[in-house]
């Protein structure tokens, strides 16, 4: 007896541990979406431009509000940390140029060279810490959708070989300076003008 009352009332603390984060999950995404718009479709293989850089095994780690690393993104899967393969396109023959985050279980994340303010490195976000130099931080703007304006956040991403944080963060670079006198007519109006302190430059 004393056996299966053991049992019992650890199947109920899972139990409760299970609901209780289901539903901390559900109110951050419904706290979420009415800040943070859908991001756009990934576009398919003959819509992108040619490879870049990659693709190359990371773990995609969450998306922040700008500047808060603390604040999770739970709408439309971004807080979902997941293994990944991440490729830079660049423009090329009308097609897109950005960054595919083809991400396992979930939805592949597409972020258009048009959205992408920065890249650098931080040591940790979402309460992920790996520390110096150890993430991959994308800062961009997900484009206005569903009456939702559009939205300036952080995705993290974590390479599996370090060698290749301060490469992937060249190549976005790379990205952006063959992009910047388009770019630059298109920030949207929230975007703050300081440079996020946290970040660091690539090595």
């Amino acid at each position: 007896m004393k056996i299966l009352a053991v049992a019992l009332l650890v199947a109920l603390a899972i139990f409760l541990v299970l609901y209780v984060t289901l539903i901390g999950r559900r109110r951050l995404a419904q706290r979420t979406t009415a800040l943070v718009p859908r991001p756009p479709a990934a576009p398919g293989a003959d819509q992108v431009g040619p490879v870049q850089f990659g693709p190359l095994e990371a773990v995609y780690v969450s998306t922040t509000l700008h500047g808060d690393w603390l604040a999770r993104v739970g709408a439309h899967g971004l807080g979902d940390r997941s293994n990944a393969l991440v490729t830079v396109h660049g423009n090329g023959s009308g097609n897109d140029g950005g960054v595919l985050v083809e991400r396992d279980g979930t939805e592949d994340l597409w972020v258009p060279v048009t959205a992408i303010r920065s890249a650098g490195l931080a040591p940790g976000m979402a309460g992920k810490y790996v520390g110096a130099d150890g993430l991959v931080v994308l800062t961009w703007a997900v484009p206005a959708a569903d009456d939702v304006a559009a939205a300036l956040v952080d995705t993290g991403l974590r390479t599996r070989r370090a060698e290749d944080r301060g490469a992937l963060v060249d190549a976005v670079r790379h990205l952006l300076a063959a992009q910047q006198p388009t770019q630059s007519q298109q920030h949207p109006q929230q975007e703050p003008h300081q440079q996020d302190p946290h970040q660091q430059e690539a090595r």
